[in-house]
C-alpha cells in the first residue's frame, strides 16, 4: 500500500449517479432488470450500473425476497430510476407505456424458474416475466436469464423447465460454477450477452475472423524473436464485433496482454502456429470478414538451434530468412474473403504512408488500416487511416476509435452488399 498525502480526489464532470460511457451498444434500450431471492442479488446493482455503460435505461423489479440481499435505496442509486416493487395500478409489469427492449432476469433462481416455465404469476417478478413471454411470443422483445443456486438444486426439474423456457425463445446464460454451485457471472460477462442479446446490427451471425498481437519466432527451445505489439487493438476489434453479435473468432498471438475471457479466441504461440490457425479457421467454415491485425514476424531463423544457447556468450552464425506472408496466403486461398488489412511504418510522411496502402489496395486487398511510428496526438495516441478503393483515406485516432471505425466499415459494406454477401447464411 502506498502512502496517502490525504488530498481530495480530483474534479470529475460526472455527478453522482452518473457512470462513465465504455460503450454504446445498449443506447437508447429500455432494461428491465428483474431481482429474485438468492444472494446474488447483492450483485445486482453492479449489474445495473454495468448495463447504463453501455447507455441502456434500466428499472428494477424487486421480490420481497430480494430485499433481504439488496436494498431499494442501493438499486433506486444504481438505475436511477423509482425500483417497482408490487403490482399497481401503473400496470408497470406491463410496460405498455414504455416497452422494454429486453428483461434480464438475474438472479435467477430455482422457484421462479420453475414458477416461470409453468407460467406462475404470483408476484411483480413472476407476473412481469409472463408479460414478457407474450412480448417475446409476438418478436416484441428479448428475454435472458441467469440461473443461480445451489448445486444440489440442480435437479431433473429445474433442467426440464430450463430446456421448455429454451426452446420458447428465453436466451440461458451459463452460471460461473464454482464449489459445487450456479454462480453469478461477472457483470461485464453479463453486460455482453444483453449486448449481443438485442443487437440489432447487419454484422450479427456474420462470421469474421479476427488476428492480433505478436507471432514470435524461436531462437532455440527458450529463446524467442518477438516484438513489442500486445495485440489489445486486435481483441477490441474482436469485442467490439462480439458486442454487436457477429460470430467472432479471434486469434491471439502470445504476449503479456490475454483478450477478455467471454471473447472466443485461440492463443498462437508463435508464427508457425499462427499460421496453421489461420489456415484451419478459413478452412473449417466460410467466413465473410478478415480482420488481419497481428503484427506478423517478417523474419524467422533459417535453422532453431536445439536444446539451449549456453548464457554469457556471442551468438553467432543465426542466419534469417523471410517468412511466408500470411495475407498473400489467405487471399490466394480464400478469394470471397473480404480482408482488412494492416501497414505499420516508421521515418515515412504521410502521403508515402498513404501511397503504400493504395499499393496494397492495387494488389486486390479490399482495406488496409495504415499508421506511422511518429504520428501522435496531444494525448499520446497512434494515428490510424482506413484506406480503400473508393473513398479518401478516414483517420482515426486510438484504439478504441480504429476499432469502432472498422466496424462501422464492415457495417457499411454490408448495408451496400448485403444481398450478395449473405446469400449463403
Amino acid at each position: 500500500m502506498k502512502n496517502w498525502n490525504f488530498s481530495p480526489p480530483p474534479p470529475s464532470d460526472l455527478r453522482d449517479h452518473d457512470v462513465p460511457l465504455r460503450g454504446n451498444h445498449l443506447q437508447g434500450k429500455q432494461i428491465a432488470l428483474l431481482i429474485t431471492g438468492g444472494i446474488a442479488a447483492i450483485k445486482t446493482p453492479f449489474i445495473a450500473r454495468s448495463l447504463r455503460r453501455e447507455g441502456a435505461n434500466v428499472v428494477a423489479f424487486v421480490s420481497d425476497q430480494a430485499t433481504r440481499y439488496v436494498t431499494l435505496d442501493a438499486l433506486e442509486w444504481s438505475t436511477t430510476n423509482p425500483v417497482i416493487t408490487k403490482l399497481t395500478s401503473a400496470a408497470e409489469h406491463l410496460s405498455d407505456h414504455q416497452p422494454f427492449d429486453a428483461y434480464l432476469l438475474a438472479p435467477a433462481t430455482y422457484n421462479t424458474i420453475n414458477k416461470m416455465r409453468h407460467g406462475i404469476a404470483d408476484g411483480v417478478v413472476t407476473s412481469t416475466l409472463a408479460s414478457a413471454l407474450g412480448r417475446l411470443e409476438q418478436q416484441r422483445t428479448k428475454i435472458m436469464i441467469v440461473p443461480t443456486m445451489h448445486g444440489s438444486l440442480h435437479n431433473s426439474i429445474l433442467t426440464q423447465s430450463l430446456k421448455i423456457l429454451d426452446s420458447m425463445g428465453v436466451r440461458i446464460m451459463p452460471p460461473r460454477q464454482d464449489y459445487g454451485k450456479n454462480n453469478i457471472p461477472d457483470e461485464r460477462d453479463i453486460t455482453v450477452e444483453v449486448c449481443r442479446l438485442i443487437s440489432d446490427s447487419l454484422l450479427k451471425n456474420i462470421p469474421v475472423l479476427v488476428t492480433g498481437g505478436p507471432t514470435p519466432v524461436p531462437i532455440d527451445n527458450i529463446r524467442q524473436i518477438t516484438n513489442h505489439f500486445t495485440g489489445r487493438l486486435g481483441a477490441m476489434i474482436a469485442e467490439e464485433l462480439y458486442l454487436k453479435g457477429a460470430d467472432i473468432n479471434l486469434i491471439h498471438g502470445q504476449s503479456s496482454y490475454h483478450p477478455p475471457v467471454y471473447l472466443p479466441y485461440k492463443i498462437a504461440k508463435n508464427y508457425d502456429e499462427y499460421l496453421d490457425l489461420v489456415i484451419k479457421y478459413l478452412s473449417q467454415k466460410k467466413y465473410v470478414f478478415g480482420i488481419f491485425s497481428a503484427a506478423v514476424a517478417d523474419y524467422k531463423p533459417e535453422k532453431v538451434l536445439s536444446g539451449k544457447i549456453p548464457s554469457g556468450g556471442i551468438l553467432k552464425n543465426i542466419k534469417v530468412v523471410p517468412t511466408a506472408k500470411v495475407i498473400e496466403q489467405v487471399k490466394n486461398k480464400f478469394p470471397d474473403l473480404y480482408m482488412v488489412t494492416f501497414k505499420y511504418q516508421e521515418q515515412v510522411s504521410y502521403e508515402q504512408l498513404i501511397d503504400i496502402a493504395n499499393q496494397r489496395i492495387k494488389q486486390g486487398y479490399q482495406a488496409v488500416v495504415a499508421n506511422r511510428g511518429e504520428e501522435i496526438d496531444s494525448e499520446n495516441k497512434h494515428i490510424a487511416y482506413l484506406v480503400t478503393k473508393n473513398y479518401p483515406p478516414r483517420p482515426m485516432i486510438g484504439k478504441k476509435e480504429i476499432a469502432r471505425e472498422i466496424v462501422n466499415h464492415l457495417q457499411e459494406i454490408m448495408t451496400v452488399e448485403s444481398n450478395n454477401i449473405v446469400q449463403d447464411f
